[in-house]
């Protein structure tokens, strides 16, 4: 038994399979095309995503994304998983072109509050006030009527969020980079933003991700080069999860726009 599935592993067909296995259920090839997530991840960025974090997605052939099999619980997944939880980064299908990936930062969950204003994120989770005084420092919550909110929740904790100061509110700029109304997030939504908060097409824009087009977060970056076909040696190898932590990886010369 043990010969028969070694040599068919190393037939062609074989490894074909077994390659489709893999990028249907647990990861696949990555690259990151735009800023919108500097300097957290970067242009030339080659990473694999965990396609099993959030359940396992209905698989789709490669490069055309035509789906092997039906959408049978319609939440576009096979076996539904855990959300996506504030502050992770997820790869999803853009929901008005779903056969394009993006790649953001969760912000906000079903159930949460948030606005924008002068490009302050502010945060009501939907746990409530006692949530917010038990898991958020104090200089970072405000009271507003009766509720309590959280001001640039993810700052802090992840170096390579940043504003663009070249980017200021003179009508040349879309208004939502710098004021965006209170909204509740949908059930089993997830409102995304870029890190690079000016030069990101977002859920500002095109509302939130619903959990049938989430697909996987970042695993580790296999290769990595910049404009001039440099290699980032100090990226490649490196798990997202630690990197986005890490300021000494964050490239602080990296232009903004």
């Amino acid at each position: 038994m043990l010969k028969r599935l070694y040599n068919f592993s190393n037939s062609w067909t074989g490894t074909i399979i077994i390659v489709l296995l893999v990028i249907f259920f647990i990861a696949q090839a990555f690259v990151i095309p735009s800023g919108s997530m500097k300097r957290t991840l970067l242009i030339g960025d080659y990473l694999f995503v965990k396609k099993y974090v959030y359940g396992i997605p209905t698989p789709h052939i490669p490069w055309i994304e035509v789906p092997v099999v039906p959408d049978f619980n319609d939440n576009g997944h096979l076996i539904e998983g855990d959300r996506p939880k504030r502050g992770d980064i997820v790869v999803f299908r853009y929901p008005l072109e779903p056969k394009t990936h993006f790649v953001k930062r969760c912000v906000a969950v079903g159930g949460d509050q948030l606005f924008i204003k002068d490009k302050v994120l502010y945060l009501r989770p939907h746990e409530g006030n006692e949530y917010i005084k038990n898991n958020y420092p104090k200089e970072k919550i405000i009271k507003i009527g009766d509720n309590l909110w959280v001001k640039n929740p993810y700052r802090d904790k992840f170096p390579g969020i940043q504003n663009d100061p070249n980017v200021i509110d003179n009508g040349v700029y879309p208004s939502e980079i710098f004021s965006f109304p209170p909204i509740e997030i949908e059930k089993d939504n997830f409102f995304m933003l870029g890190d690079n908060r000016d030069h990101s097409n977002d859920s500002r824009f095109w509302g939130s991700v619903p959990y049938k087009l989430i697909i996987g977060t970042p695993w580790f970056i296999y290769f990595s080069w910049d404009d001039n076909y440099k290699i980032r040696w100090n990226r490649v190898g490196r798990f997202v999860d630690t990197l986005e932590l890490d300021k000494q990886f964050i490239d602080k010369n990296i232009s903004l726009d």
